[in-house]
């Protein structure tokens, strides 16, 4: 008997080219010493002393929770003040018209799942840009759908709205109902964020379709939002899903593992907006059915911590001013690679803000391969290699670039 598990579930065997990119540089930190590699494969924040990098302010909090808060269960939707707090932390001060409910959630991913499981058909094709964290593809395979991709970039390196409207039109031919994820601001892997401009197309597209009488379900991962810039600034775009036609659904994937540096407390939401409250309380109703099947409830300590340090003005300005520094690290790192691949010319894709850059490759684990000559780490996608700029010192960054091009053209002169 070589199988006791379920004929539909033969063959499963999770391959994650991220985590077997880290694996890969921890033999190698330990045969050459840490100092000597760079491990630009992990999607935390590592500090400039090379170990993982925590607010303070949050560790404080985290450690002075009182035990029952860390101890007893969670509502199945969460706590309540919880899912007040991340309905405004979501928009803060660009809060769009319309109804608006949340569901706690294991991370974004489990944001991401929640949708899937309930605004898409059983079946039919999910849709999303051709760079994309592969988690995606996992989640609509597990959960009985495909995922379909647009090209994100277009010839002259711009947002891709031809290709978008193409796809879409293409899958809704053949489906009724469309579940679109768009990654943004600080887009995983490319760090690449939609402008006020191209956000207006994409919802253009949406009304047009809902004109035509399909559903329309829109989810915006903001995972890496924080990280992203000034926070209204980032948010302006939010009041752009106000007042949507009734079967255009918009739905935001929050996390607190960027945001909070809780990346293993596993604790998010998803929040649904609708001109419709009809729609909103259909939301409410799926969204907790769906987490009691799956997680039954969320970590309770850290809702009760987010909304400790939301409440307390002094704590939570101070939270702010961690979280804009360690912000502000990625971006100078970011901004050395970016500058130096101009100079030797490496064409890294349009990178805005987050933890990630990526360069186009036509054999990404070749050159990655190449790069371990180098004791350089990174991991190899479909379309080309991501580097995490939130991973690797400032000292490990001046050069990389250039490194990068020698592993590209030493591949393709083999």
């Amino acid at each position: 008997m070589s199988s006791m598990v379920a004929s539909h579930r033969v063959g499963k065997k999770l391959v994650d080219v991220i985590f077997g990119a880290s694996d890969a540089c921890n033999k190698a930190i330990k045969a050459h010493g840490a100092e000597k590699v760079t491990n630009a494969t992990v999607g935390s924040i590592i500090g400039e002393d090379g170990k993982l990098s925590c607010l303070p302010t949050m560790e404080k909090a985290f450690r002075q929770l009182p035990i029952n808060e860390v101890a007893a269960y969670a509502p199945p939707a969460g706590l309540p003040a919880y899912l007040e707090a991340v309905i405004d932390l979501t928009f803060a001060d660009n809060k769009p018209e319309g109804f608006l409910a949340a569901n706690a959630t294991a991370g974004g991913t489990g944001a991401l799942h929640t949708a899937i499981m309930n605004y898409s058909e059983a079946g039919d094709a999910v849709l999303t840009s051709d760079w994309f964290w592969g988690t995606y593809n996992i989640l609509c395979q597990e959960e009985g759908r495909t995922l379909e991709t647009f090209q994100l970039f277009d010839e002259n390196q711009n947002f891709n709205q031809a290709a978008l409207s193409a796809k879409a039109a293409e899958l809704f031919a053949k489906q009724d109902m469309l579940l679109l994820i768009i990654n943004s601001p600080a887009h995983n892997p490319t760090g690449y964020s939609l402008t006020d401009a191209e956000w207006d197309a994409v919802l253009d597209m949406c009304k047009d379709w809902a004109a035509k009488g399909k559903k329309v379900n829109l989810m915006v991962d903001i995972a890496y939002i924080d990280y992203a810039g000034e926070k209204n600034e980032t948010r302006r775009f939010m009041k752009k899903f106000g007042n949507l036609p009734e079967n255009v659904f918009v739905m935001f994937a929050f996390s607190m593992s960027k945001g909070y540096t809780m990346y293993g407390q596993r604790t998010g939401a998803i929040i649904g907006l609708s001109s419709s409250e009809e729609i909103i309380e259909e939301f409410k109703n799926v969204t907790k059915y769906t987490g009691r099947a799956t997680w039954s409830n969320i970590n309770r300590s850290a809702q009760y911590l987010l909304t400790s340090i939301q409440q307390d003005e002094a704590m939570l300005a101070q939270f702010e001013a961690e979280r804009d520094d360690l912000y502000g690290v990625i971006r100078d790192r970011a901004a050395i690679f970016m500058k130096e691949a101009e100079e030797c010319g490496l064409n890294a894709l349009p990178y805005k803000a987050g933890f990630f850059i990526s360069v186009p490759a036509d054999d990404p684990a070749a050159v990655c391969d190449k790069l371990h000559d180098d004791l350089i780490f990174a991991v190899p996608l479909k379309k080309g290699v991501r580097i995490a700029v939130c991973s690797v010192p400032m000292n490990k960054m001046y050069g990389m670039a250039a490194k990068v091009l020698k592993a590209m053209n030493a591949v393709e002169n083999k």
